[in-house]
């Protein structure tokens, strides 16, 4: 059962991360673009911590979820900073009030590439 709950976290974190590069492309919905980024890591960490015998936290606090695989592996301690800001952005826009915010494709181009290197670090840790 573990293993197939990894491997559903997984499933759900690619599929995320593959919209938000859709989005990308299309230089549409900035917002949403980084909302799926964020999916994308949480749900792989989730994952990753599954695997490693946790277990889930209903949560979407990326910096939080960061500390718990440090438990595991201390190169995440580097992302903490990351998932404080992609945790912002999620509640950003996640929630009103306030403007639906733009985020330039560079700054998005940052953020992705940063996700995908956590994504990279969480999938070995969850290869048998």
């Amino acid at each position: 059962m573990k293993k197939q709950a990894v491997k559903e976290w997984i499933e759900r974190g690619k599929h995320d991360l593959e919209v938000a590069k859709i989005l990308l492309a299309e230089e549409e919905y900035s917002d949403v673009v980084v909302f799926h980024v964020h999916q994308a890591v949480e749900k792989y960490l989730k994952g990753f911590l599954i695997y490693k015998g946790l277990d889930l936290k209903k949560i979407h606090d990326i910096e939080l979820l960061l500390t718990e695989a440090m438990n595991f592996d201390d190169e995440f301690q580097k992302y903490l900073d990351f998932g404080r800001k992609l945790t912002a952005f999620y509640y950003e826009e996640r929630y009103p009030p306030g403007p639906i915010a733009f985020y330039p494709k560079e700054e998005i181009g940052d953020i992705m590439e940063v996700a995908e290197e956590i994504i990279d670090k969480l999938k070995e840790g969850t290869e048998s």
